[in-house]
């Protein structure tokens, strides 16, 4: 980032008068800010386009914006995220920072204290350009900008769905993942369709993997979810 190449700032908030001062604040800085009245035109934007700091209300128009920061980071946004909410318990914040956002600032905020805030999130951004663009793990490697999957020289065919569940799937290696949070991050349900849609991509996607790799790295946690670990040798039965 360069002062020919300012910093572009996607601001989510239904708040008029909030959304103008932050924008006159990013813009005093020489930033170029976006601005977003809706969660579901948020969540497009930060989609479509590359930004380097998000800053996220959460009591938005279609909803928490808390639960839509797994989404934006599967689908391979590597902009920073600061939660800026009138909800500012230590429970809240807690929750925010657990939902993966990279800060969080309660209402009303101090300028200063905000502007110092995205500068630090700029600061990290910028030292993480490298691991956000690429993830390895192991042969394996997942190109986000590119959107493509490599083990060693071969490259693994994914579909888009297939694509983000493995995004999904590294950003949060070697935790357990549930049904309902993949429904969430990668198809934006919050509620359980009763299908085995998610069974069955994740069938599909192990398949691919474990064809070009040398074992496994996508496992099932028997009534717990999947597990995403490159490490974890499986359990060989009868040993």
């Amino acid at each position: 980032m360069t002062p020919s190449d300012p910093a572009r700032i996607l601001i989510v908030e239904d708040d008029g008068e909030t959304a103008a001062e932050v924008a006159r604040l990013l813009r005093h800085e020489g930033w170029t800010p976006v601005h977003k009245d809706r969660l579901d035109t948020g969540i497009k934007a930060a989609l479509d386009s590359d930004f380097d700091v998000i800053i996220l209300d959460r009591m938005l128009p279609g909803g928490d914006g808390v639960d839509a920061i797994a989404q934006i980071q599967a689908g391979g946004s590597s902009a920073m995220i600061l939660m800026l909410s009138a909800l500012g318990l230590p429970a809240d914040r807690t929750r925010g920072l657990d939902r993966g956002a990279d800060d969080y600032l309660a209402k009303p905020f101090d300028a200063p204290e905000l502007i110092a805030r995205v500068r630090a999130l700029l600061r990290r951004k910028e030292g993480q350009i490298a691991e956000t663009e690429i993830m390895t793990f192991g042969a394996l490697q997942i190109r986000l900008k590119a959107r493509q999957v490599h083990v060693g020289d071969r490259h693994v065919s994914l579909s888009p769905r297939e694509f983000d569940l493995l995004c999904f799937f590294a950003k949060n290696h070697g935790n357990v993942l549930t049904r309902l949070q993949l429904l969430e991050a990668v198809w934006n349900l919050h509620f359980d369709p009763q299908t085995n849609v998610v069974d069955v991509h994740v069938g599909r996607l192990r398949r691919k993997l474990d064809a070009a790799l040398v074992r496994p790295v996508l496992h099932t946690q028997r009534g717990e979810g999947y597990l995403f670990d490159p490490d974890l040798r499986p359990v060989v039965k009868g040993m």
